[in-house]
């Protein structure tokens, strides 16, 4: 199913003082096989990003470790010199050592070096959003967190985040710098983080839900979104996305995908707007 709208029509969040559009897009899957090496069509990854782009999204999460490098370089050569309003938020903390393999590295240098790769690879002088993409349990937080602070102080970054945090960590993190994001994973399937979305909304914290369609666990024409997407006359992906723009106003979906086709069907999800019968249903449909 083409979309003909916006992705602005999902709303928008104000990210200190840069307003985003609610409904993302994660460049994960533009990479090869486990998150490793160049996908397998570079021209398509190439129209994905700008077809985001075209369609209103101007929030675009990718990570140094994402190929690795390999979705910092396709945004660069999709979309640079940027367009006015697009931003770019990268992760530092993990290493890798080939395919679905990953290692978390939070000793200080380490993230000043990524962060200055992903600097270079992006071609940008500051980055927008840099996220701890995980605490590395053999460092203390507050030297991982006060690291990105430090290049935060050195105008290299703007903003911070985590991911896969706890409420506890974020705590103990924000007695350390200001934590504008978190990003954990997140869908209909799968709301173990829930006290962390609650918090995240009390305090005005954006919650990025990685997964948001559960690795295509939600999507199947047969999977347990099928019969209410058909009553809805939508997709279980847009349904899917539709819940969780729903369920919190800090909640920023970054759906991910390597092909036009399924991008311009996710970004669907910004054109509907659940009634609280259709939310209930989806929700106690899990």
């Amino acid at each position: 199913m083409a979309f003909n709208g916006t992705a602005a029509s999902s709303g928008t969040f104000a990210l200190g003082d840069l307003e985003i559009v609610r409904l993302g897009f994660g460049a994960m899957q533009l990479t090869g096989p486990g998150v490793w090496g160049d996908p397998a069509d570079p021209a398509e990854a190439v129209r994905v990003l700008q077809r985001a782009v075209e369609l209103g999204v101007n929030f675009i999460d990718t990570a140094d470790a994402y190929g690795p490098f390999v979705a910092d370089l396709l945004i660069h050569k999709a979309l640079h010199p940027y367009p006015a309003g697009l931003v770019i938020a990268t992760k530092v903390g993990f290493s890798r050592q080939g395919p679905r393999r990953w290692t978390a590295i939070g000793r200080p240098e380490y993230l000043r070096q990524q962060t200055e790769l992903n600097l270079r690879h992006l071609g940008v002088d500051r980055i927008d959003l840099l996220q701890l993409h995980r605490i590395d349990p053999a460092v203390p937080l507050a030297d991982q967190v006060g690291e990105l602070k430090n290049l935060q102080d050195e105008g290299k970054v703007r903003y911070i985040g985590l991911s896969e945090v706890t409420v506890a960590q974020l705590r103990a993190a924000r007695e350390v710098a200001e934590i504008r994001t978190v990003q954990n994973r997140y869908n209909l399937a799968d709301r173990s983080a829930e006290d962390l979305l609650d918090y995240s909304e009390q305090n005005g914290i954006g919650f990025i839900p990685w997964h948001p369609l559960a690795t295509g666990g939600l999507t199947g024409t047969d999977g347990p979104l099928a019969a209410l997407a058909k009553q809805y006359q939508a997709t279980p992906s847009q349904l899917a996305l539709a819940w969780l723009l729903k369920r919190s106003p800090v909640m920023l979906p970054i759906p991910g995908t390597s092909s036009v086709a399924h991008l311009e069907d996710n970004l669907g999800a910004a054109g509907i707007e659940l009634d609280d019968d259709a939310y209930k249903a989806l929700t106690a449909a899990l």
